[in-house]
C-alpha cells in the first residue's frame, strides 16, 4: 500500500512544482511589460512603481527557488506550456491576445485598457493566495520540508502582489473588479484544477524539459 501512495505523492510533487516554475517564469517576464505600462502612465507615482519592481523581484526568486528544489531532485520540470498559465489565458480572455501580443502604447493610451490589466492582474494574485493557503495544508505538499518552506515563502511575498494594485485602482476610483473579470478568473481556475491539471498529473508521455526557462529566455 504503502509504494503506489509513494508513486502519486512524488507525481503530485513533480507536476505541481512544474507548473508553478512554469507560472513564476511566466509572471516574472510578463511584468517586464507591466512595468513598462506603468512607468509611462504613472510617471509620477514612485510607490507605485517600486511595488511593481518587487512584484517582478519576488517572481523570479519564486522561480529559482523552484529550479532549486528540481536540481536537488536531479532532474528537471516537466515540459509545461501555457495551457497551464493562469494569467495566459486570463490576458487572452480579457485583452483577446497572447501576453507577447499586447499593445503597450495602447494600454498606456487607454486609461480603461491600463485599469483592466490592473484587476486582472489583482485577481490572479489573490487567487494565487488562496491556491497557496490550500496547498500548506496539502499532506503532500507538508510531507516535503523544502517545498512547504519555498510556499511558505510565496504565502509571505503574496500580499505586496494583488495589494499596490488594488490600492491604485481604489485611489482611482476603479477598485472594483467587473463580473466578467471575476468570472473569467473563476472559470480559468476550474478548467485548471479540474481538467488541466489531472490531464497533466494522468499523461506520463510529458517530456521534461531539455533546458531551464530563463536559460532560453533570458531575463535581468
Amino acid at each position: 500500500m504503502l509504494r503506489p501512495l509513494k508513486a502519486f505523492r512524488e507525481r503530485f510533487l513533480d507536476v505541481l512544482a512544474s507548473i508553478y516554475i512554469y507560472n513564476e517564469h511566466r509572471g516574472y517576464t510578463s511584468l517586464d511589460r507591466v512595468l513598462e505600462a506603468v512607468r509611462a502612465r504613472c510617471p509620477d507615482e514612485a510607490g507605485f512603481i517600486a511595488a511593481v519592481e518587487k512584484h517582478r523581484a519576488d517572481e523570479r526568486k519564486h522561480y529559482v527557488m523552484f529550479r532549486r528544489w528540481f536540481e536537488r531532485q536531479g532532474r528537471m520540470p516537466l515540459a509545461v506550456d501555457r495551457t497551464c498559465g493562469h494569467i495566459d489565458h486570463f490576458i487572452e480572455r480579457v485583452f483577446g491576445c497572447p501576453i507577447e501580443e499586447l499593445d503597450t502604447a495602447e494600454i498606456v493610451a487607454n486609461p480603461a485598457r491600463f485599469e483592466q490589466l490592473c484587476r486582472v492582474i489583482m485577481l490572479t494574485e489573490q487567487r494565487g493566495v488562496t491556491q497557496v493557503d490550500v496547498l500548506l495544508r496539502n499532506r503532500h505538499v507538508k510531507s516535503d520540508a523544502i517545498l512547504s518552506r519555498i510556499f511558505r515563502i510565496v504565502e509571505k511575498d503574496e500580499p505586496d502582489h494583488w495589494q499596490p494594485y488594488a490600492r491604485w485602482l481604489l485611489k482611482n476610483g476603479r477598485a472594483k473588479a467587473r463580473w466578467r473579470e471575476v468570472w473569467a478568473d473563476w472559470c480559468i481556475h476550474k478548467s485548471l484544477m479540474l481538467v488541466k491539471l489531472p490531464s497533466l498529473f494522468l499523461r506520463r508521455s510529458t517530456p521534461r524539459m531539455a533546458a531551464w526557462p530563463d536559460e532560453i529566455a533570458p531575463a535581468a
